[in-house]
């Protein structure tokens, strides 16, 4: 059974930064591409930004394009996102992603609180 273990929420001022992890375990298969989304209170989930398993290509959303970092460790099946200069509209709760052969997989949420 594939799971994904996210760690690294919090809360943090304006500016600042905070890094994300999630760990993959139970992979039943070639890991396609893995990304991270977020949901922004009262509104639907949103592409931040993702990673092919095969070539490292990455792809970011406009919103977060220069301040964060997507990476990973392919030996431990870990995606990080490192997210710098921190902004109150990143305040939500992210989820990571993973595409193994043609099914979609979701961990469970880690929430990211910016005040001003």
């Amino acid at each position: 059974q594939v799971r994904l273990v996210e760690s690294g929420g919090g809360s943090v001022q304006a500016g600042g930064s905070l890094g994300l992890a999630c760990e993959l375990s139970g992979n039943a298969g070639k890991i396609y591409r893995m990304g991270w989304w977020r949901q922004l209170p009262g509104k639907d989930r949103e592409f931040v930004a993702s990673l092919s398993w095969r070539n490292d290509n990455t792809l970011y959303s406009e919103a977060v394009q220069d301040r964060f970092t997507i990476s990973r460790d392919a030996d431990k099946n870990t995606l990080y996102l490192q997210m710098n200069s921190l902004k109150p509209e990143d305040t939500a709760v992210y989820y990571c992603h993973a595409r193994i052969l043609t099914t979609d997989y979701w961990g469970q949420g880690t929430q990211i609180t910016v005040s001003s």
